[in-house]
C-alpha cells in the first residue's frame, strides 16, 4: 500500500530516507575553513589599523599657524645644527653652541652658558669626565607651582653629523619654545636645557644637576633623544611612580605611543641617557625617542635629509602638547614620585590606561578563569590530563619559535657576513615579516601536529593557561607589562566559555583583544631590539599566535587528513621563504646604504710599536685587509681595553705623545699627593689618566677642578677618560695612600685615520660604523713619576 500523505512526515521524524541529514564532512569542513577565513580577515584588518595608528603624521609646513608645531620651521634648526659633526670641545660645537644661544635668546628667553665640568662613575677604578657648555634658557611662567625642564643633547658623536641624535630634540625643542611664546602664558616656568657631552659620558647633566642654582629643587623633565631615523616616538622610560604623569601624558598628547612594558624593560638595562642622571639627582618625568632606521645611528649617515620630517612632527606635536599640559598643571606632587606606576598600551583610539593596582586582580582572574574553562571542557568531553598536556605542550611553540628567529638571523649572517656587526640592516621591512612569518610558522606546524592527539580545546585551553602562568610571572617581575598576557587570557577564557554556535564571534572577539593588545608590542619591539636581539618581539608575537588558536581552528580539517592539516603550515613555509628572499633583494649595501667599517689605530710611543685594530665580530673585506686574528692588545687603549679585538701590524706615525708636567709632588701621613698637567701635543678629543699605584690605592683624585667621584676612588688603579680637554692641557692631582712607586700612563685619542701610513680610503659603499672608536686614533706612553 503506498504511504498516506500523513505518513511521510512521521517517517521524517523517526529519521526516514527523506529526513533532513547534517552535512557532509567536506561541506562542513568548507564551512568552517570559509568562517575562519572571514575571521582571520577581520583581524589582520584590525591588526593593520593597530599598526597604522601608530605611523607618524604627515609633516606641517613653515606656514603653519604660529601657535603650532611646524616640523618644516623645525627642519631649519636640524640643517643648522647638524651641517657637520660637532663632538664635545670641538670648534664646530662651539658654533652650535652659539647658535642656540642666539636663537633662544631672541625668542626673549633668559639664556646663559654654563661652563662646568661633569664627572660620571663608569666602573669601579673608572670614571668619565668631560669640560662641557650646556645652554639654559628660562621661559617664566605667570604663578609658577615648579619647574618644567625641557631636555636634549646639542652634541653629536665623532663619527656623524647628529641629524637625528640628537639634533632633532634640540630642533623641537626650539621650536616648541616658538610656538609657546606666540601663545598665551603657562603657569609654570620651563626650563629649556640644552646638554653637552651626553654621548661622551652624560657629563652635561651630571653638571647640570650637581652645580647649576636652577637644578638645585628638582622638577618634571622631558628629555627628547633618538636611536634611530625614523618610526614613531616612544615614550620609552619614567620616573618611579609615574600614575599622574601617566595620566597627563593620555590626556594631552596628539600621537600617544608608550607602553608600561618598555618602562618595565628599559628600567632592566644598563642603557643611560641624560634621563638616568636627571632621575638619580631626584627629578621625575618622562623619556622619549624615537628608534627606528637603527642602521644610521651615531654614522655619518644620520644626516637631515635622512631625518623622517613626519617623525619629527609626532616628536614635536607630542611636546608641544605635553608642555602645555605640564606647563599649567599644578607641579607640586608630580615633581615627586608618586604611590605607584600606572598600566598603559596604545590603542588605535588612544592611550588605555588604569592603576598599577589591578595589575595582581588581573592577573588572578586570569588564573581563575583557566580554571573555570578547564572544568567546563571537561564536561564537554575534554579531560583534564588533556587540558595539562596542552598547557606543558604550549611551551613548545614558546621556546621553539623565538629559537627559529634568531636562527633565521643567523642565517642572514651566514649569507651577509656584514650583518654581524650590524643590530639590524639598512631596509629591514620584509626581514621582519619573515621573522612573524617563521613565528606563525612554529605555531601552525606544531597545532597542526598535536590537535587531533590532544584535541583543539586541550591546546586552546592549554595555551590560554600557559598565558595566565605569564601574567602573574609578569605580575611579580615587571607588572607593567602583566596586561600583555593577562587581557589576552581573560579573553580567551570568555570567548571558550561561549556556546559552540557562537564559537567564531568568540574567536573574533578574542583575537581582537589579542591583536590590539600584542600586534603594537611586537612592532616597536623589533626596531627597539634589532633583529639580532628578535628573539624578544618573537615571545610576544608567539603568545599572539597562541591566542589565535581559536579563529585558526577551522583552517584545519575536522576529520582525518594529517596531510591536508599540514596544508596550512606549508603555506607559511613558502612565506618565509618568499620573505627573505625579498629581503635580501631590497637590502642591498649602495653608498647610501654602506657597509660599516670599524677601525682603530693604536701608537705606543714609548715602545715605537702600532697595531690596527677592529671590534668587528667578522671583520669585513675592507677591514681584513688591517686586521686579522682576534688578540688581546699589550697595552690599554679607550673602547679596546680589557677585550679581544682583530688586530694587525701597522706602521707608525710621526705623532708626539702628550707631555707629562708635575706640578707638585709631596708626601704626609703615609700620603703622596701629586699634581700634574697633560698637555696633548695635537689636535684631540680625549685624553685618558691612567694611574697605577704600586703597593697603595688612590684615595682622591680631582681633575680641572673637579672631584673624580669617590665611587670610581680605592683602587690601585685609577682610569680617567677626560672628554674635550683644553688645548692648554688637563690638570689633575692624586692623592695615594700607602707606599710604593707611581707611574702615570696618559692616552690621547683623535679622530680620522686619512693622514696614517698604510691608510687606505675607504670604497663607495663602506664607511665608519656608529660606535665610539670608529677611525679613532689612540697614542700611549707611560711617565714614571717615582
Amino acid at each position: 500500500m503506498p504511504p498516506s500523505s500523513t505518513a511521510a512526515p512521521a517517517r521524517e521524524r523517526r529519521g526516514g530516507p527523506s529526513a533532513a541529514r547534517p552535512p557532509a564532512p567536506a561541506l562542513r569542513n568548507r564551512g568552517r575553513f570559509l568562517g575562519s577565513l572571514a575571521v582571520l580577515a577581520l583581524l589582520a584588518a584590525l591588526t593593520v589599523w593597530s599598526l597604522l595608528a601608530l605611523a607618524p603624521p604627515a609633516p606641517a609646513a613653515v606656514d603653519a599657524p604660529a601657535t603650532s608645531f611646524s616640523a618644516g620651521r623645525a627642519f631649519a634648526h636640524v640643517e643648522e645644527i647638524a651641517a657637520e659633526v660637532h663632538v664635545t670641545g670641538s670648534a664646530e660645537h662651539d658654533r652650535v653652541v652659539d647658535g642656540l644661544v642666539a636663537t633662544l635668546g631672541g625668542l626673549g628667553l633668559d639664556t646663559r652658558v654654563q661652563n662646568a665640568v661633569g664627572a660620571w662613575q663608569s666602573g669601579p677604578g673608572a670614571a668619565e669626565m668631560a669640560r662641557v657648555r650646556n645652554v639654559v634658557a628660562v621661559l617664566p611662567g605667570t604663578d609658577s607651582t615648579g619647574r618644567l625642564f625641557l631636555v636634549a643633547h646639542s652634541d653629536s658623536v665623532e663619527t656623524g653629523p647628529g641629524a637625528s641624535d640628537d639634533a632633532a630634540g634640540v630642533a623641537t625643542l626650539l621650536e616648541t619654545v616658538r610656538a609657546l611664546t606666540a601663545g598665551e602664558p603657562l603657569r609654570n616656568d620651563v626650563v629649556v636645557v640644552l646638554t653637552d657631552a651626553e654621548e661622551a659620558c652624560l657629563c652635561g647633566a651630571e653638571a647640570f644637576a650637581e652645580s647649576h642654582p636652577l637644578a638645585g629643587e628638582g622638577g618634571v623633565v622631558l628629555n627628547l633623544e633618538a636611536r634611530g631615523t625614523t618610526g614613531p616616538p616612544i615614550t620609552f622610560e619614567t620616573s618611579l611612580g609615574n600614575a599622574g604623569l601617566a595620566e597627563r601624558y593620555a590626556a594631552a598628547v596628539p600621537h600617544p605611543v608608550a607602553t608600561s612594558f618598555a618602562v618595565e624593560v628599559y628600567r632592566t638595562l644598563p642603557n643611560d641617557t641624560d634621563f638616568s642622571v636627571l632621575l638619580a639627582d631626584g627629578f621625575t618625568g618622562l623619556n622619549t625617542a624615537f628608534i627606528d632606521g637603527n642602521a644610521a645611528y651615531h654614522t655619518p649617515q644620520d644626516t637631515p635629509s635622512r631625518l623622517d620630517r613626519g617623525t619629527l612632527q609626532a616628536l614635536g606635536d607630542n611636546t608641544l602638547a605635553l608642555t602645555r599640559e605640564l606647563g599649567d598643571a599644578d607641579l607640586t606632587d608630580l615633581a615627586r614620585p608618586g604611590d605607584g606606576d600606572a598600566t598603559y598600551f596604545p590603542l588605535p583610539t588612544g592611550l588605555v590606561r588604569y592603576p598599577g593596582s589591578l595589575v595582581w586582580p588581573l592577573a588572578g582572574a586570569a588564573v581563575l578563569g583557566v580554571v573555570v574553562l578547564a572544568a567546563v571542557d571537561r564536561r564537554r568531553g575534554s579531560s583534564l590530563p588533556r587540558t595539562l598536556l596542552g598547557t606543558l605542550a604550549a611551551l613548545v611553540p614558546l621556546a621553539l619559535a623565538p629559537l627559529a628567529v634568531v636562527g633565521l638571523w643567523r642565517l642572514l649572517v651566514l649569507v651577509r657576513p656584514t650583518y654581524a656587526s650590524m643590530i639590524d640592516p639598512w631596509r629591514p621591512g620584509w626581514f621582519r615579516l619573515a621573522a612573524v612569518a617563521l613565528v606563525a610558522l612554529v605555531v601552525l606546524a606544531w597545532y597542526a601536529l598535536l590537535r587531533r592527539r590532544l584535541g583543539a580545546a586541550a591546546l586552546r585551553t592549554g595555551a590560554l593557561v600557559l598565558l595566565a602562568v605569564l601574567a602573574v610571572v609578569l605580575a611579580a617581575l615587571a607588572p607593567g607589562g602583566s596586561y600583555l598576557a593577562a587581557l589576552p587570557a581573560l579573553a580567551g577564557v570568555l570567548a571558550g566559555l561561549l556556546p559552540r554556535p557562537v564559537h567564531l564571534l568568540g574567536a573574533l572577539v578574542a583575537g581582537a583583544v589579542a591583536v590590539v593588545v600584542l600586534a603594537p608590542t611586537v612592532a616597536l619591539f623589533f626596531p627597539a631590539l634589532g633583529l639580532a636581539g628578535g628573539a624578544a618581539p618573537a615571545v610576544v608575537a608567539t603568545m599572539l599566535a597562541l591566542a589565535l588558536l581559536p579563529a585558526l581552528e577551522g583552517l584545519f580539517p575536522a576529520g582525518p587528513g594529517r596531510l591536508r592539516a599540514l596544508a596550512v603550515p606549508g603555506v607559511a613555509v613558502v612565506l618565509v621563504v618568499l620573505l627573505t628572499a625579498v629581503g635580501l633583494a631590497v637590502d642591498r649595501f649602495d653608498q647610501q646604504h654602506p657597509v660599516p667599517s670599524q677601525l682603530v689605530y693604536a701608537l705606543e710611543a714609548d715602545t715605537g710599536e702600532a697595531w690596527w685594530a677592529s671590534t668587528e665580530e667578522q671583520p669585513g673585506e675592507y677591514t681584513a685587509r688591517y686586521v686579522g686574528t682576534p688578540r688581546t692588545l699589550p697595552h690599554d687603549y679607550p673602547y679596546l681595553a680589557g677585550r679581544a679585538v682583530a688586530a694587525g701590524p701597522a706602521e707608525v706615525a710621526g705623532l708626539p705623545p702628550s707631555t707629562v708636567e708635575v706640578l707638585d709632588d709631596r708626601s704626609s701621613g703615609g700620603q703622596r699627593t701629586v699634581t700634574v698637567r697633560v698637555t696633548p701635543q695635537r689636535d684631540v678629543r680625549l685624553v685618558v689618566l691612567d694611574l697605577t699605584a704600586s703597593g697603595g690605592t688612590v684615595g682622591a683624585a680631582r681633575v680641572q677642578a673637579r672631584d673624580v667621584p669617590a665611587d670610581a676612588l680605592g683602587e690601585d688603579r685609577l682610569w680617567v677618560t677626560f672628554h674635550g680637554p683644553p688645548a692648554e692641557g688637563v690638570e689633575a692631582t692624586f692623592t695615594v695612600d700607602g707606599g710604593g712607586p707611581l707611574s702615570l700612563r696618559v692616552v690621547d685619542g683623535s679622530d680620522g685615520l686619512t693622514r696614517l701610513p698604510g691608510f687606505e680610503p675607504r670604497p663607495p659603499g663602506v664607511d665608519a660604523a656608529g660606535t665610539h672608536s670608529s677611525d679613532l686614533v689612540v697614542v700611549g706612553s707611560t711617565t714614571d713619576l717615582g
